[in-house]
Formats: C-alpha cells, sequence, structure tokens
C-alpha cells in the first residue's frame, strides 16, 4: 500500500515537469494501480448506561419515561433479565468482569474488586486495550459504601483514560422535603429540589456525556454513564415531584393468607419500615418515582446528543439498573433480595447490525451476558473465561430461546442465599437448604406469595431445581 501511494506521488511530480507524463494515468487506472483503496469498516462505539435502583418500569402508563419508551423502539428490550446480585458493588462488578459474585470474591458494597482481582481485564478495560476512548462519568464502578464518597482510590485507571464524579450544587441542596423515618435511617429521605437539572449530579452527568460525544465523534468510544437516580436519597428537582400528585399515588397491598417469609429472605435493622404510614408510603414512591423521570429526561439528553453528532448508526447502546427494587411489596423499600422485584432488572439493547428493532424478548437472560455480548458485537476476543454467553442470537432474533436458568445470590451476614429462576420457577436455598427453602410457581403465582418448598406435591420440582442451581456456580 506505501509503494502504491509513493508511486503516485512519483507520478504526480513528473506530470508536474513532463506533461507527457500524464499518460501513464489511463494505463494505470487500467492495470488496477490506481483503484481506490477499500474503507476499513469503523469500529462500533459503545455507550454503556447504568441507572441505579431501577426497577423494571416499562410499559406502567403511571410511570413517566418518555425517553425510555423511545430507547424501546430502536432496541430490543429483555424484559426477564436477571442480576447475579441485588446490591450495588456486587452486581456491577460481575457484570463488568464476566464473573459470576463467588468467583469475584466480591459479595459487599465496601470490596474494591482490584483487591480481590488485582489482574482481571475489565469490560471497558478490554476496549481500552483496542485503542478505544473509554470514560466512566458517575457511578459505573461503585465508589464506596455512600453515593456521595468520591474515593478516588476505586477510580480504577486501568478501566478508564477519563473519570469523572460529581456533587450536587448548593442550590440543588435546597428545597421542600423531609426524612420518612425521623432520622432513624438516614438515607431514607426526600427533596424536591430548587435549580435546574445541573445543579444535580445527573444533570452534570448528562452534560458531560454531551460534550465527550460531540468531542470523540471521530474516534472509536466506551462511553459509561453512571445516572445515580433513583438511587437515595431521592433529590430530584422539584418539576419531576409536580409529575406525581400525592393524591394520585396508589399503593401496593399485599394479599391475605399469603405465606410468612422465610426468616433470611428480607434483611434486619430496618424496622421503621413497620411503622410508615401511608402518608409516608405515599411520599416515597412518589420522590422514588421522580428520580426516575428526572433520570429519564437526562437519557434523553444523551440520546438527543449521539443523534445530533450522527453517531446513532454506529453506536451500540446498553442501557440497564444494576438490580431491582421494592416499592412496599412485603413491606420492604429497599433492594438486596432475590425475590423477581430486587433479581430482576431493566435492560435495552440497541445494535446498528442486530437485525431487529423495537421488540421485545421474553427470553431469560444475565446481566453476565453483558460482556461476551459486547465482546462479540465489537469483534474482540474475550481474555478469560465469562460466566455468560452472547445476546447478539437474541438481538437478530428475540422470539429466540434464553438460558434454561438465572442465578442470583444475596449474603445475609455470614449465610448465602442462592435462587434459580427458570421459566416456571423460582426456588431459592438459604445455607444449601439449611436456613430455610423456598419455591414459586410463575405460572399461578408471579408475585412469589405461596411458598411450596415443603409442599410433598411438588418435592421433584424441588429435587430437580437443587440440582440445576448446585450445577450453576
Amino acid at each position: 500500500m506505501n509503494y502504491q501511494k509513493s508511486l503516485v506521488r512519483h507520478i504526480w511530480r513528473a506530470r508536474m515537469n513532463h506533461p507527457s507524463a500524464a499518460l501513464l494515468f489511463p494505463f494505470l487506472l487500467f492495470c488496477g494501480w490506481l483503484a481506490p483503496v477499500p474503507a476499513q469498516p469503523r469500529k462500533p462505539n459503545v455507550l454503556f448506561i447504568v441507572a441505579d435502583d431501577l426497577r423494571t418500569t416499562t410499559g406502567d402508563r403511571s410511570v413517566y419515561t418518555p425517553n425510555l419508551d423511545r430507547l424501546a423502539q430502536r432496541s430490543v428490550r429483555f424484559e426477564r433479565a436477571y442480576v447475579q446480585y441485588p446490591v450495588c458493588n456486587p452486581s456491577r462488578v460481575s457484570f463488568l468482569t464476566g464473573l459470576r459474585p463467588e468467583a469475584t470474591g466480591v459479595l459487599d458494597n465496601g470490596t474494591f474488586f482490584r483487591h480481590k482481582l488485582p489482574n482481571i481485564v475489565t469490560l471497558p478495560q478490554l476496549f481500552k486495550q483496542h485503542n478505544y476512548f473509554t470514560a466512566s462519568l458517575g457511578k459505573i464502578f461503585h465508589r464506596g459504601l455512600k453515593m456521595e464518597d468520591v474515593n478516588a482510590d476505586w477510580a480504577d485507571p486501568l478501566s478508564w483514560s477519563h473519570v469523572k464524579f460529581y456533587q450536587g450544587t448548593a442550590r440543588g441542596k435546597q428545597g421542600e422535603g423531609r426524612n420518612l423515618t425521623g432520622g432513624a435511617l438516614k438515607w431514607c429521605e426526600w427533596l424536591a429540589a430548587e435549580g435546574t437539572d445541573e445543579d444535580q449530579p445527573d444533570g452534570q452527568i448528562a452534560a458531560e456525556a454531551i460534550r465527550l460525544l460531540r468531542e470523540k465523534r471521530d474516534e472509536p468510544f466506551f462511553i459509561s454513564v453512571g445516572f445515580q437516580k433513583p438511587h437515595d436519597p431521592f433529590i430530584a428537582p422539584k418539576k419531576y415531584f409536580d409529575l406525581y400528585p400525592l393524591d394520585k399515588i396508589t399503593l401496593h397491598r399485599d394479599p391475605a393468607g399469603r405465606s410468612a417469609e422465610e426468616p433470611l429472605a428480607l434483611p434486619k435493622g430496618y424496622e421503621p419500615f413497620k411503622n410508615f404510614t401511608d402518608q409516608e408510603r405515599k411520599e416515597f414512591k412518589r420522590a422514588y418515582l421522580a428520580g426516575v423521570s428526572f433520570m429519564d429526561a437526562q437519557l434523553g439528553k444523551v440520546l438527543d446528543a449521539l443523534e445530533q453528532n450522527k453517531l446513532s448508526e454506529n453506536t451500540i447502546i446498553v442501557f440497564m439498573g444494576d438490580h431491582g427494587y421494592h416499592l412496599g411489596e412485603r413491606g420492604w423499600w429497599n433492594k438486596s433480595t432475590v425475590f423477581e422485584l430486587s433479581a430482576r432488572a431493566p435492560l435495552f439493547i440497541a445494535a446498528p447490525q442486530a437485525k431487529s428493532k423495537g421488540k421485545t424478548s421474553a427470553a431469560l437472560v444475565e446481566f453476565v451476558d453483558l460482556y461476551p455480548t459486547l465482546t462479540d458485537l465489537a469483534g474482540l476476543s474475550a481474555p478469560h473465561k465469562l460466566a455468560g454467553v452472547s445476546l447478539k442470537p437474541l438481538l437478530n432474533n428475540p422470539a429466540g430461546k434464553g438460558k434454561a436458568a438465572a442465578i442470583t445470590v444475596v449474603k445475609r451476614g455470614n449465610s448465602l442465599g442462592r435462587s434459580v429462576r427458570t421459566e416456571r420457577w423460582r426456588y431459592t436455598e438459604w445455607d444449601k437448604g439449611e436456613r430455610g427453602v423456598e419455591l414459586y410457581d410463575h405460572q399461578n403465582d408471579a408475585s412469589e406469595y405461596q411458598n411450596l418448598a415443603r409442599d410433598a406435591k411438588y418435592a421433584a420440582t424441588v429435587a430437580q431445581l437443587r440440582q440445576l442451581l448446585q450445577s450453576e456456580k
């Protein structure tokens, strides 16, 4: 190729001094010497968006998420996508390394993954090694025990070309609000804040994402956008609270006659939830939904920037929650369970090369599948053995068959709960069944209220699921 370019330059200079040299051009064209050089296909970009504590609400008309709805029109939406751990740090380490939590050794919010896996190649690190610009805006990997922790030691420069954390402004911390537990749980507070979107971390994150999309549009990028909302504390500009008048908020009511929870099914230490009045329940739910709509508005700004910079046709978009969330179901107002509401989370993938767009897949998938999916779509080789499988076949055919099972685990002190979700069943063991067992029939009990694990009629089902759970490690 260099020889060809050198020859062309030589002939052009000769033509300037000897016009007869121009007669060579038709001959060279005929011989193919000056045929146009085929353009190399450009590497696909990745826009990787994670919303914190986002439960699955797509299709719920009471939740205002026009930009998620808009993204759904260009994506495959996986309506049965399951996290491997229903808490921030272990979940994120799992899907960003492609390993299950029991393999990473990260089973809490206080452990930096490099202390357990110093040489692991993370998903963004792999793209960085292949000459991608990689950015972490906000919370992608966990940052510590509190949302506000900057914790520069956890920034992980091996993974990122650019890392930036954000704090709300003084104005963004003013407004009407209160703690719903009288201060017993410091995080359990809401604030309808003064100021603009950019007085809040998520507004600042969106602005930085917009800047980077413009600045890096001519080079391959892996830009990760870590929105903090709807995570507590429930702070959002007042206009998003106004979308949900308190007198229009409906509350969940658990049915009478449901099975009692197993001793470890819900975390301990949240007694204030039991004292909630309906007023406090409505305020909690409204504040959570305000955070969802605030996050959705920032998502819309980022999607607009992608289109304005003409990047849509060469950018893979992943949008996800890091785990689900309860809003009063079982009297629980948080995450950290292996029930469906906490173990299942939103997942949208828009891949320009995929054959399907605007479709929904009911296939069982896991978040450990994201690493192999993105390496597959980008044509990269995995640097280590991955626990998941590529979802590319489902992006081409959303009606295709997914996994036989999805596994979610959670710790309770020194005890471990392991849960398997199949097409029909959810089966959970606490400490290998020694501290509790659960079986729920999603065909007849989608809300998981009747525990069938000790019913003799389901002994064969329990035995089969126990074997499946033990084989998936």
